[in-house]
């Protein structure tokens, strides 16, 4: 006889779970946590709900397998909606186990009670309480269809005294294959023959290509071809910033407009309008679309569609496929191009530093320019700082730069980095957050600190929240509600427990950035950003 609780934990040893992130309460969190202790999951306590949902997330992207979040119920829930909607809108497997309220308290109690499944319903998949007659069936069905295209949260509510019910019937399903849906045969034929057909067509990859075989597949169809290729951020390394064939970043905005106006086809592959600004599609070209499944809702109506197994089709495409009429000078004069439009122009002396410098002198003290060296992963908060650090951070793998985009929150790079560092051991990480999105999630530089992860944490420190302040001042409207007195963060972090240092010079910024990197222990460098060249950067890249 095992518990529920244990029968939900088989679940997720099944699926190659190592962490649960979270808050637990006093009902069947406990008896989750010890549950997974028993089967050497290690429990990781979070300073806030949403941020454990972020840990989750990005644990889930750095192992390919389920993220997993524990909070209480009643507050705990309602403060991990925002988690919920960021692995749902970003398509990241994430199980969210909340603690419920049982029937017979239900009946007579209204503190801290509400429809909690009603609450998370919009932003996930499926819901559960694990009290049906087969559980581990129940188990399965529910992690797996966070997995199952498109990924997303699930939600698992369960009751103190449902987690400690017994089953009689443990045994273990195994994980069903996510690409089970993509599994028929599809005719690449009016897809090959269009390809074929076009003399210069473009490339767009999104986040739907990010798994091996697929990038894979992709890099040889870029190869064959000679096509151009752009990646939306989530898809950043499924072509490496150091292709011949990499174009730049591709967002629905402004940036890659000239180089797409020049292509007479766009192949879209794995790109989800999730990860597209709000703006029109602004071409008239013929779309090929390849992706796992069809959009309900999308920017444009593919001349000829694909669905189903990503790798398979792009094989497929790449067979006895032609050199196109690119031409790499061509290519690379774009993609300096758009270097150069983003290139970012301080104001003055003494306002401070321009994101990109620091972006470039993180880089540059990272190994770049000492042969192979493996880069640190990067994880990028949502603020005008991102164009900067997507687009100055050179990616060679996918999943080597994680962000927010589906959802865009801010206050996802630290807890993040928390759950990347955990996921990959190997590797370091840098957050580069700007300051207002630090300030959401303050409390975790106690837990990076506590948990000694290598984790430098990078603060564009402006003062401002920057992208509501540029499209306020273009308002002509007065100043108010998106500014205030830069903090001491370096402070903050040295008095959880981590070091801190602060930097408004180059000299200080690159003898912070040398020392963090060199050590073990979790740093932050808090940097004085001159926020003047924002406008122009962001018109650069949206228009």
């Amino acid at each position: 006889m095992t518990t529920v609780a244990e029968a939900l934990v088989a679940g997720l040893v099944a699926r190659r779970v190592r962490h649960i992130f979270g808050l637990p309460g006093g009902g069947s969190s406990l008896d989750v946590i010890e549950a997974a202790r028993k089967a050497r999951i290690d429990f990781v306590l979070a300073r806030d709900e949403t941020a454990a949902v972020f840990m989750a997330a990005a644990a889930a992207e750095v192992s390919g397998t389920l993220g997993v979040a524990l909070v209480t119920k009643g507050p705990g829930t309602a403060n991990a909606v925002n988690g919920a909607a960021h692995a749902s809108l970003d398509r990241t497997p994430v199980a969210i186990i909340t603690d419920g309220f049982s029937p017979q308290i239900s009946a007579y109690v209204t503190h801290q009670v509400f429809d909690q499944r009603a609450m998370l319903a919009p932003v996930v998949k499926a819901h559960s309480t694990l009290s049906g007659p087969d559980i581990p069936g129940e188990v399965a069905r529910a992690l797996d269809a966070a997995c199952a295209p498109r990924p997303g949260a699930v939600h698992i509510e369960l009751t103190a005294s449902a987690a400690r019910g017994t089953v009689e019937d443990s045994v273990v399903l195994p994980p069903a294959s996510a690409d089970a849906a993509g599994a028929a045969a599809l005719d690449p034929g009016p897809a090959i023959a269009l390809l074929q057909a076009a003399r210069r067509p473009v490339i767009i990859v999104g986040l739907e290509a990010v798994e091996a075989d697929v990038a894979k597949a992709v890099r040889r169809l870029a190869t064959l071809t000679g096509a151009p290729v752009l990646v939306t951020y989530k898809a950043k390394g499924v072509v490496p910033d150091d292709a011949r064939g990499y174009a730049g970043l591709f967002t629905g905005g402004a940036a890659e407009q000239s180089l797409v106006a020049s292509a007479d086809l766009i192949v879209t592959i794995g790109l989800d309008p999730v990860e597209l600004i709000l703006q029109p599609w602004p071409y008239t070209l013929p779309v090929l679309e390849i992706a796992r499944g069809p959009f309900g809702v999308r920017y444009y109506t593919p001349t000829v569609g694909l669905h189903g197994d990503l790798a398979a089709t792009v094989r497929a495409l790449s067979t006895g496929a032609r050199r196109k009429a690119w031409t790499a000078s061509e290519i690379a004069d774009h993609r300096e191009a758009t270097r150069a439009a983003l290139t970012y122009r301080v104001r003055g002396k003494g306002r401070g530093l321009s994101p990109q410098f620091v972006v470039e002198q993180v880089l540059w003290a990272a190994g770049s320019g000492k042969g192979k060296r493996l880069l640190p992963r990067v994880t990028v908060d949502a603020g005008a700082h991102m164009f900067s650090a997507t687009a100055f951070w050179p990616c060679s793998a996918p999943r080597d730069l994680l962000i927010s985009n589906g959802l865009a929150t801010m206050g996802f790079a630290v807890p993040a980095a928390i759950g990347a560092a955990l996921a990959d051991r190997r590797r370091p990480v840098v957050a580069f957050t700007g300051d207002g999105g630090l300030m959401m999630c303050l409390g975790e530089l106690e837990t990076v600190a506590r948990l000694g992860l290598p984790v430098t944490i990078v603060v564009f420190n402006d003062a401002s929240l920057s992208l509501i302040d540029i499209k306020q001042q273009s308002l002509r409207l007065p100043s108010a509600g998106v500014r205030w007195q830069r903090p001491d963060f370096a402070g903050v972090m040295r008095a959880l427990g981590g070091r801190g240092h602060r930097a408004s010079s180059p000299a200080e910024l690159r003898k912070a950035i040398s020392s963090a990197l060199k050590g073990t222990t979790p740093t932050l460098i808090d940097v004085a950003i001159d926020p003047g060249g924002y406008p122009e950067q962001l018109k650069a890249m949206r228009g």
